[in-house]
């Protein structure tokens, strides 16, 4: 039996927030898309990991800064941080756990958001500091949040700067503050660019989608689409 089989929780509230890009940078995103499909090989010798590889730069696109050769990241948009802006507004002082998926996302939510004294979850210091409620914003990656982190007691907020392919990531995550102990609602948030892979990552995790299967299913709709 599954926790949620014996346990009787408040019922988990999945929000989906829409970013929608300006037109100048959904622009930018498809011509950037296009050339990527562009540059790669024929269709035959496109392998999982290559697909992984060009679904991670449009997943870092959607998210607002690319890395370069040589590993920096440039911005090349702030909409999903303003979109995230007004939900910690919304929050009106309630503590809002924020899972981000790269390291520039992490530098830029750091950097955006210092005026709420943000967290990057470490130890357990921290996790008794955020059940506490001393914390109004505890920054973490979902790898992190694995099985037995116990977050239920500090808030009921959850923030998802993008998403990733990995249901068993996403599941483990929300279950840190989905749990028993909880006692409010837990408001599952996932800021979502419209038009972007995001909108395929998260029909993968909906359909359960095997992993490789939905990257490789989301470059050749891509290849069909700017090749044909």
């Amino acid at each position: 039996m599954k926790a949620k089989d014996y346990l009787e929780l408040p019922a988990r509230i999945d929000r989906l927030k829409e970013v929608h890009l300006s037109e100048e940078n959904m622009k930018r995103y498809n011509e950037f898309e296009k050339n990527l499909i562009l540059s790669m090989g024929e269709v035959e010798d496109i392998s999982v990991l290559n697909a992984a590889g060009l679904t991670n730069k449009l997943r870092q696109f959607a998210n607002g800064a690319v890395y370069d050769a040589d590993k920096k990241w440039h911005e090349v948009h702030d909409e999903k941080l303003e979109a995230l802006a007004e939900d910690m507004e919304a929050a009106n002082g309630q503590p809002v756990l924020v899972f981000y998926q790269y390291q520039h996302d992490l530098e830029r939510i750091l950097h955006k958001f210092k005026n709420y004294k943000p967290v990057l979850l470490k130890g357990s210091e921290h996790i008794k500091q955020w059940n506490n409620k001393e914390i109004q914003m505890l920054v973490t990656h979902p790898a992190s949040a694995g099985h037995g982190l116990n977050l239920q007691y500090g808030g009921n907020l959850i923030e998802w700067f993008g998403i990733d392919w990995s249901l068993e990531k996403y599941m483990q995550a929300t279950g840190r503050l989905d749990r028993q102990g909880q006692t409010k609602p837990v408001i599952n948030s996932r800021i979502i660019a419209k038009g972007t892979i995001d909108e395929d990552v998260l029909a993968s995790l909906a359909d359960k989608a095997n992993v490789q299967d939905a990257v490789m299913e989301a470059v050749k709709a891509r290849i069909k689409k700017y090749r044909n």
